[in-house]
């Protein structure tokens, strides 16, 4: 048994409708999702499943700072210039306090010269030939993100739907 505590924050609700989607080319992934949650009236859900190919990548991964709250901040972009084939990503669609589409999503791709990356993708991922995707749409809680205080980062929040 560990002396680890047990920390969970956690709410029941209920999937709804699921998009299919392709992001064309040129697209930046994350506005794409954004305006294909927006066009179907979807505020919060998943990403799950994503594969495709970029003209770019870019992402950030955590690395190492003294004096931070948990020890990290999250480095300088990574930007790969493509080809790039997008092995695959996921996500989690949230709302902030402001009601703006605030994405977490993370994948991994390979370049060109079969090297294996992955982290946190910000926007800068420029779609080359396709994004396939599927998107599915969660009910009955709010999706948010929230800035965390143990944390010092703003961190998925989900909460009970308020009626």
């Amino acid at each position: 048994m560990s002396d680890n505590p047990m920390r969970i924050q956690s709410v029941e609700g209920i999937a709804a409708r699921t998009v299919v989607a392709r992001l064309l080319p040129g697209t930046d992934v994350l506005p794409g999702i954004e305006e294909c949650c927006r066009k179907h009236g979807i505020k919060q859900g998943v990403v799950s499943c994503s594969v495709g190919a970029f003209k770019q990548a870019t992402f950030v991964i955590p690395v190492p700072q003294e004096g931070a709250k948990i020890g990290i901040v999250y480095g300088e972009p990574v930007v790969l210039t493509g080809p790039i084939e997008f092995l695959g990503g996921q996500g989690i669609i949230c709302q902030s306090e402001e009601d703006k589409y605030l994405i977490h999503f993370h994948g991994s791709a390979c370049d060109k010269d079969l090297r294996v990356w992955g982290g946190h993708f910000t926007n800068g991922n420029i779609v080359l030939a396709t994004l396939d995707l599927v998107i599915q749409e969660i009910g009955g809680v709010n999706m948010m993100r929230r800035f965390d205080e143990e944390t010092g980062f703003v961190q998925f929040s989900p909460e009970p739907l308020e009626v």
